[in-house]
């Protein structure tokens, strides 16, 4: 039995998922870790990284049966080594938001728009700050890109993965060379013993071979796999979830709802003025997408779905975590549509769509809300998807036609709920499949499968269409006009409701 695999090292889980012949999960394992905040910067240290793929790996039924895999993570960040591949600073992660004067800097200069997050924005945030490192910096990557490299000894990423390091001509499948040699004349880069392309990984389209399990990879994961698997390139979370969604086609998009949510919208023409509220980046094939990337979504929930959990059990009752997560996500149905008032910004790290730098999570209603647990949670699940929307307003804004979304991610896991929700915050309707819940790590299955078994020249969005999604189970949710109106009236009040999340950062 031939099998594929796929690796996400998420924001709050390093997850494998092993498909079969079928394209169906046949076993996972996964880790969790968090992300720590430590001397100002978000980062994980590389050593857990280790620890958590080998702890996710063993929980793999059929590893000797794998012939091909990749490797994806959350995209974005900054890990800089020296030409020894010695890790010179921290890493740091996408949720960082101390690069504000360079990602404006260079969105200026390119007129394109450069997130805090990108890893272009970390570099030349480094130059502008001095730091001693920069100088030494002979190898530039993002965690995906690094895992892989330790694993097959090739320094190479999709190209969906790099669209989030530095933008991308679709029609090269590269780096954007004009771009490029703009950011080598800055002054403060023309000083360094480097260029810009002697850095930044190589790119890789779906599909392109991108190396093999090497001897010293193997020895890394302490022997689970075994040398000589063929990599597909590795790949970014947004990449991996269109793919899961089969939302890599003009007119597609998709949603990604966990720790952070962001939706892809593969576009037809480009975008008529730069935002900074919308990413450009590409398809793991190269299509250019409009990505909105918001920082918070669930993590807030969580912590409520906690304290109550916590509260059912003073009074005796035992309910498992699935079934407080349950529970409450159906009783937020019976809240009124625009949540009877109540008003949550569930901000934990700052973002960068409402130009934000901090988090204060918030519950805020005035005497004469209606305050009860489904408008009080019902409020809490339409924060995790405002933001969101505030970016997708922008494309609607643009005539940007989407024809189907696709959601997947712990967001979606409740049937119904999460649906309607996004729904009606879009203005479109949302699938879900039977694979909402592995979301990425089954995607880059996926992109795996594609390297081992497309048909000479066969487009991954048909392989995908006509071989994997052929027959897929799936629901679809329509949006409902008086929910799209509630939550009109919530964003209208949720805008508002930043001004005090403003004050509460500057505050607290």
């Amino acid at each position: 039995m031939k099998t594929c695999l796929g690796i996400e090292l998420g924001s709050t889980r390093i997850k494998a998922v092993e498909i079969d012949g079928a394209y169906r999960p046949l076993s996972s394992g996964d880790y969790t870790w968090a992300s720590r905040y430590e001397n100002g910067v978000w980062t994980y240290p590389l050593e857990e990284v280790w620890t958590g793929l080998k702890a996710a790996l063993a929980q793999v039924e059929h590893r000797q049966d794998i012939a091909a895999m990749g490797v994806s993570a959350m995209m974005h960040g900054y890990l800089a080594f020296d030409k020894d591949w010695n890790l010179l600073t921290p890493f740091r992660t996408w949720q960082n938001t101390n690069t504000g004067p360079a990602a404006a800097e260079l969105t200026e200069l390119f007129d394109f728009n450069i997130p805090q997050r990108w890893s272009i924005a970390h570099l030349y945030q480094a130059v502008l700050n001095g730091e001693k490192h920069v100088s030494r910096i002979a190898h530039l990557t993002t965690l995906a890109g690094y895992v892989h490299y330790m694993l097959t000894g090739v320094h190479a990423v999709g190209v969906g993965e790099a669209s989030g390091m530095f933008p991308i001509d679709s029609a090269a499948l590269d780096y954007d060379r004009a771009m490029m040699a703009k950011f080598d004349a800055l002054p403060a880069v023309q000083t360094l013993p480097w260029k810009l392309a002697d850095l930044l990984p190589g790119v890789l389209a779906a599909g392109e071979p991108a190396g093999t399990l090497t001897e010293q990879g193997a020895a890394l994961l302490e022997g689970l796999l075994p040398v000589g698997i063929p990599f597909a390139p590795a790949e970014g979370d947004a990449g991996t979830g269109m793919t899961a969604t089969n939302a890599v086609a003009p007119r597609t998009g998709n949603v990604s709802a966990g720790t952070s949510i962001f939706s892809m919208v593969v576009l037809e023409n480009p975008l008529a003025k730069v935002y900074e509220e919308i990413d450009l980046v590409t398809t793991p094939a190269g299509a250019p997408v409009a990505m909105v990337h918001c920082n918070n979504c669930t993590n807030d929930t969580n912590a409520w779905v906690n304290v109550l959990g916590e509260a059912a059990r003073l009074f005796g009752a035992d309910p498992g975590a699935g079934e407080v997560y349950t529970k409450l996500y159906e009783k937020s149905l019976a809240g009124d549509p625009d949540c009877g008032g109540v008003l949550v910004c569930n901000y934990l790290a700052g973002e960068g769509v409402t130009h934000i730098d901090a988090g204060r999570p918030l519950v805020v209603r005035t005497p004469e809300t209606r305050f009860t647990l489904a408008n009080f949670f019902k409020a809490q699940l339409y924060a995790t998807m405002a933001t969101l929307k505030i970016g997708m307003d922008i494309l609607a804004s643009e005539h940007v036609a989407i024809d189907s979304l696709t959601g997947h991610g712990g967001l979606f896991k409740t049937p119904v709920v999460g649906q309607s929700y996004m729904a009606a915050a879009c203005n479109a309707p949302v699938t879900c499949m039977e694979t909402a819940g592995e979301g990425g790590p089954y995607g880059m299955a996926l992109l795996a499968s594609y390297l081992l078994n497309k048909d000479g020249g066969e487009r991954l969005e048909d392989f995908l269409t006509n071989r994997v999604f052929a027959g897929a189970a799936g629901s679809t949710i329509q949006p409902d006009p008086v929910l799209a109106e509630g939550f009109n009236t919530y964003i209208r009040r949720y805008q508002a409701l930043l001004q005090v999340e403003r004050a509460a950062v500057d505050a607290l």
